[in-house]
């Protein structure tokens, strides 16, 4: 090589890194200087911003990313960080960047299993809104409801709920550290919903941001958008600032139980009779199967099967229902706690007993490691022989896990397009798949593939045409072309497999409300392109 090249390329290094540096710097200046103009003179004080400059950003940045595959060195990072403590810092956010062409990210808790909320795979730079900060919870028990503000956690909700009535919670998710904002936009299962249906099923208003700026509620905004961002999914219509949801009846004591089974135990055929009976059983009933590989006494590789269980009323009852319906489960009186609702939820979400309720003050999430997760929904029992495949590959990976909840009661009820979350009546389960990993990229590959081969075992035995899965579950594998390439088109797979028939109704909302596409991401509803109309 010749000596003056040798002498150019690290010149040019420097240029290039001073010019991306220049113009991180230009962004955030455009970017913050437009927002301080924008903020309405009645909010006291700015919102907390924070660039990769700042010795806070790697903090904050990180502070409810739970996917830790997204926070790697290769993955694109935001120029900002905006933190509101305010609706107008929202809205003056969404007013800059559709000035200057800013891409948004929204984020209200960080339960997002692709990372959508915090990173990005598209080239252009972008600022996440986090609303972390606006968690206020507003109950009011005369009137069977509450407000709560998006940032705030589903654990925050029951608790605060809790404090107010013994007879009073709210059908949504099993995991205490979801954010509320995100959460309810997907649909929001847990275990009442065999009673009440979803958390979106139970949100009567709404304070949203759209992509003009505006703070719209229920009436504003229209039926058919309030239609839309109740199970349409996460970053597709405009920013929530709070829920207003309708609260449910609940006993004074409730009852919780887990009852183990293994291979050697009979899981399989247990498991299979649970697809009979679990979608059918009592509708106070919800019974969820988590799956693990382990190791029986001879060291041998086998699986556990936890049926843990919440039931809206008293342990006797209880007992009467599963030795008529379930008698294959074994269920017996000393495997039965009766507690308040609050106390199920602590149980539900694994916490040690004797966990006190002020925990859920905490937000912590149940876990923070590298891992990808994918959905399914059967509509028709998986036969013995097929578990017995499912548990071959199942031992493969130490680091699997698959939770499967049963559906039924309340939730075949509700009409398929009652709200865009269509997975309804017909429905036995949905099977939640996921496996961790500890190393970072060391390992990654052999991981993933391992999930995307179970997934792929289990094609004949769940949902089909469309394949269905669960919009809170992003799988961004459902966007990929067939060479693994990401394909973010309009025609991509994920929108019947999350929608169903609703999709076509989400587009058209799409592109009525936000035509120009200001929230957007890897698997946002698109708007209907502008047809251009020829002259005269």
């Amino acid at each position: 090589m010749p000596s003056h090249t040798l002498k150019t390329v690290p010149i040019l290094l420097i240029l290039i890194t001073y010019a991306s540096w220049g113009s991180a710097i230009l962004f955030e200046d455009n970017f913050l200087q437009c927002l301080h103009g924008n903020i309405a003179s009645y909010a006291l004080f700015p919102p907390s911003c924070y660039s990769p400059a700042n010795s806070s950003f790697s903090i904050v940045l990180q502070s409810t990313a739970l996917n830790l595959r997204y926070l790697m060195p290769s993955v694109k990072k935001p120029a900002l960080i905006v933190m509101p403590t305010h609706e107008s810092h929202v809205q003056a956010a969404v007013t800059c960047a559709r000035k200057l062409g800013v891409q948004l990210r929204l984020r209200s808790g960080g339960h997002d299993y692709e990372g959508v909320s915090y990173a990005s795979e598209m080239e252009d730079a972008f600022v996440i809104l986090d609303l972390a900060k606006l968690r206020m919870v507003t109950v009011d028990i005369e009137d069977n409801s509450a407000w709560v503000e998006a940032g705030a956690t589903i654990g925050e909700l029951y608790y605060r709920i809790s404090l107010e009535s013994k007879t009073h919670g709210f059908p949504a998710g099993l995991c205490t550290s979801l954010g509320v904002g995100g959460h309810i936009t997907g649909g929001a299962y847990g275990s009442m919903m065999r009673k009440y249906g979803l958390g979106a099923d139970n949100a009567i208003d709404v304070r949203m941001v759209d992509a003009n700026g505006q703070v719209l509620d229920r009436e504003a905004m229209g039926e058919d958008v309030f239609w839309a961002i109740r199970g349409g999914g996460g970053g597709n219509f405009g920013i929530i600032l709070a829920w207003k949801i309708s609260l449910v009846p609940v006993p004074e004591k409730v009852t919780v139980f887990s009852v183990v089974k293994t291979l050697e135990q009979g899981l399989t055929k247990t498991l299979y009779k649970w697809q009979q009976v679990a979608p059918k059983i009592d509708e106070n009933l919800f019974i969820r199967v988590i799956l693990q590989p382990t190791k029986n006494q001879q060291g041998d590789k086998t699986v556990i099967g936890i049926f843990q269980a919440l039931f809206l009323g008293q342990g006797n009852e209880l007992l009467k229902i599963t030795q008529r319906d379930f008698p294959e489960l074994g269920l017996q009186q000393k495997d039965l706690s009766e507690v308040s609702w609050i106390e199920s939820v602590l149980y539900i979400a694994n916490n040690p007993p004797g966990t006190k309720p002020e925990i859920l003050l905490q937000a912590k999430p149940a876990f923070i490691n590298y891992f990808k997760a994918k959905s399914d929904f059967l509509t028709d029992p998986v036969p013995e022989a097929g578990l017995e495949g499912l548990w071959k590959r199942f031992v493969q990976d130490d680091g699997s896990l698959m939770i499967w909840n049963p559906y039924g009661g309340m939730m075949s009820k509700i009409p398929e397009s009652q709200i865009p979350f269509p997975h309804r009546n017909g429905t036995i389960c949905m099977i939640q798949y996921v496996v961790s990993w500890q190393d970072g990229s060391a390992s990654e590959s052999r991981h993933m593939e391992w999930i995307r081969q179970v997934h792929n075992y289990m094609t004949p035995y769940v949902s089909s045409f469309p394949r269905q899965a669960y919009v809170n579950y992003r799988d961004l594998d459902l966007g990929m072309d067939k060479n693994g390439n990401a394909s973010f088109i309009q025609a991509s797979p994920w929108g019947a497999m999350y929608y169903k028939n609703n999709y076509d109704r989400l587009v058209q909302i799409k592109t009525k409300v936000d035509p120009q596409n200001l929230f957007m991401h890897e698997q946002s509803i698109p708007p209907l392109p502008v047809m251009d109309t020829p002259d005269g």
